[in-house]
């Protein structure tokens, strides 16, 4: 048995006609495909219903799950309090899942209960479940402030879970797009908004789970998204499955997206893992600096890698993040080695040990490191600061023998003026000293 399907939706309580007050209309593909799902749970019959809530407590470093023999809410705050949904827990699935966590060291657990009633990223899903289908009990678990591996570890945890209790499991990944879709929206527009309701729905609707770590936290952020977290760890329940996964809707009138997806987990694939999808940049430095670290041995350019890496030539850049402060950063603005891949050797190993604003990384930090790499377009003289972009560009100035660089999209530098700052910091250069600027673009593996 173990999980049989797994569904990514919305929580728009406007969608409830008790809420909407017809409003919902406006809503109409998304009710249809919510209504489409309600009917495929029925068909699975799932003994288990795992739900997973953005609107549940949220920890920074600790996954909640509920507690208890079951719990109740409604929909009073929304001006519907006679609309109730009562849920009874599965206590066997959430003891055997605290229990597996615990052993794996992920820190998940019934501990740090502040609100039994349920939340309305966990109702409004099953208000459609429960027209067709209510024989089911329910595992509830919020998110964290953990990265998004780990939110894929819990979703791992979850599959295994279901498969030892042989306890047939549908996943509900509860969590709407951006909010940042229209300037008369709840949070305004973004550019990021519409641009990550795009990507999502493409990566989602095709089932390439492997993606969802391509989206920055700092990028999800600026969206205003809610459900990316929810949406990965549902992928970790669906590790090592073939997926046949299907988009049913999109819609965003009111200035936040709304997306369904429908996932039909398939034979188990061995070789496929999503969460294993690792870039090959990054994977290159990390065993780069773990080699130097551990053997003071710089490693030779391994074979196996995309043939770009051989093939082309380009300025690097390899940061380190420690427990998310900088712990080092070193790279080249033109290429000066033979290939990308020795050019990223060469520099890892500089970030890790030769950058002068810090002590060489030792071997017990490795596990803690979060590394990404930056490979460096061409750069191209321009005459003022307003042909630069922070988001897209990165900057060099050059005064005289000295020159600073500045990577684009740098979380803390939101303005042309605080970019070229700290360019001119980075280089020596004087206040009100005349620079000659330069800018370029990058592609950023993390």
């Amino acid at each position: 048995m173990g999980i049989t399907a797994a569904y990514m939706v919305p929580h728009p309580p406007l969608i409830i006609p008790e809420i909407g007050r017809g409003e919902e209309q406006n809503i109409q593909s998304t009710i249809e495909a919510y209504r489409e799902v309600a009917s495929e749970v029925r068909t699975h019959k799932p003994e288990t219903i795992v739900l997973l809530t953005p609107h549940q407590i949220m920890y920074r470093d600790y996954f909640h799950i509920s507690p208890g023999e079951g719990a109740e809410g409604d929909f009073g705050q929304f001006g519907a309090p006679h609309v109730r949904i009562n849920v009874s827990y599965d206590r066997v699935f959430v003891d055997r899942l605290c229990d597996l966590a615990k052993s794996k060291g992920l820190p998940a657990g019934t501990q740090g209960e502040r609100e039994k009633r349920l939340d309305h990223g966990t109702m409004v899903p099953l208000y459609f479940v429960n027209q067709c289908y209510s024989t089911y009990r329910l595992v509830r678990i919020g998110l964290s402030g953990l990265p998004f591996c780990r939110h894929y570890e819990l979703g791992q945890y979850i599959q295994e879970t279901a498969e030892k209790l042989n306890r047939k499991t549908v996943v509900i990944a509860s969590g709407d797009l951006s909010h940042r879709l229209k300037e008369d929206g709840p949070y305004g527009y973004r550019e990021e908004g519409p641009v990550y309701d795009s990507r999502i729905m493409d990566v989602m609707g095709n089932g390439r789970f492997g993606e969802l770590f391509g989206f920055s936290e700092d990028f999800c952020d600026r969206a205003g998204e809610c459900g990316h977290r929810s949406f990965v760890i549902m992928a970790g329940t669906m590790d090592g499955r073939d997926v046949l996964s299907r988009r049913l809707s999109y819609e965003g009138p009111f200035g936040v997206g709304y997306g369904i997806c429908a996932f039909e987990a398939g034979e188990s694939v061995p070789d496929r893992g999503f969460g294993e999808q690792k870039d090959a940049y990054v994977e290159l430095a990390r065993k780069t600096i773990e080699t130097y670290v551990r053997t003071g041995r710089q490693m030779e350019v391994p074979g196996g890698l995309p043939e770009e890496m051989y093939g082309q030539r380009a300025g690097v850049f390899v940061s380190i993040k420690e427990n998310g402060c900088l712990r080092g950063c070193i790279g080249t603005i033109r290429s000066t080695r033979n290939s990308i891949a020795q050019e990223l050797i060469c520099n890892a190993v500089s970030a890790a040990v030769r950058d002068p604003r810090f002590e060489p990384i030792e071997a017990w930090e490795l596990e803690d490191l979060v590394i990404s790499v930056d490979v460096l377009g061409e750069a191209e003289k321009i005459d003022s600061p307003e042909e630069l972009d922070v988001k897209r560009y990165g900057v060099i100035v050059t005064s005289g023998y000295k020159r600073g660089l500045l990577l684009p999209n740098l979380e803390g530098v939101d303005t042309v003026m605080e970019q070229v700052a700290i360019a001119k910091q980075k280089a020596g250069i004087r206040e009100g000293e005349r620079v000659d600027l330069e800018r370029f673009e990058v592609v950023r593996h993390q």
